[in-house]
């Protein structure tokens, strides 16, 4: 059965390429089946270069890569026909499209980092944080006390749930999109929530005299 859409009139006012995708997809029988065909190695090639891209920090690699990337195209394509009513033409259709491959591939990626036994997002790697600031053993007289009193605002000013992600992202490296996972959450909430942790420790920090009020608080 074919998609409900908008109309190709109104589209292909904007953008010819755009209406003849809405026009093929919404169709029947041949045509209908080729841009399905089409849409999917669009869609596939754009999958394939986002995992590459952003795989190495998930430890995807080679034919797993290869597989995260034909399983997002996939889910990617059945989403985009399930909405391709609500395609209105604000932009061009590619572009309208690969937005379902992003989300796909993120949510598959994220996923997929928790299947190899992480540690707990409770448990902090505070022994890692020099190396990682690019602290050097020769100067720990000068950011020792920094980074003692930035352990002690974390355990004591933030709220459960803000000492958590900061621990995650900052001091374990989480990737955000494997946290949107895990937490069932999304990028927004997390975004809101860090910031206003990194927001309360640059306050005690400077309150304290361990930061000028110019300087920031861990990244």
């Amino acid at each position: 059965m074919a998609a409900s859409c908008p109309d190709p009139s109104r589209v292909a006012a904007r953008d010819l390429d755009s209406a003849s995708w809405v026009r093929r997809l919404s169709g029947q029988g041949a045509e209908r089946e080729e841009a399905t065909r089409e849409l999917h190695a669009m869609l596939l090639r754009f999958a394939r270069a986002r995992v590459n891209a952003r795989g190495a920090a998930f430890n995807v690699y080679g034919a797993e890569a290869d597989d995260v990337a034909h399983e997002a195209a996939a889910d990617a394509l059945v989403a985009i026909n399930a909405k391709l009513s609500t395609f209105r033409g604000e932009s061009r259709f590619s572009t309208w499209a690969y937005k379902f491959v992003v989300l796909e591939v993120a949510h598959k990626l994220g996923r997929h980092y928790w299947r190899d036994g992480r540690p707990s997002l409770a448990d902090a790697q505070w022994t890692a944080l020099p190396d990682r600031f690019g602290l050097h053993p020769e100067a720990e007289s000068e950011w020792r006390d920094l980074l003692a009193a930035l352990r002690r605002a974390v355990e004591t000013e933030l709220t459960p749930h803000q000492r958590m992600l900061f621990v995650a992202i900052v001091l374990n490296q989480v990737p955000l999109d494997a946290l949107v996972v895990r937490l069932d959450s999304n990028r927004n909430a997390i975004y809101k929530a860090l910031f206003d942790a990194r927001r309360k420790l640059r306050a005690v920090l400077v309150a304290n005299g361990y930061l000028n009020p110019g300087e920031r608080a861990a990244q």
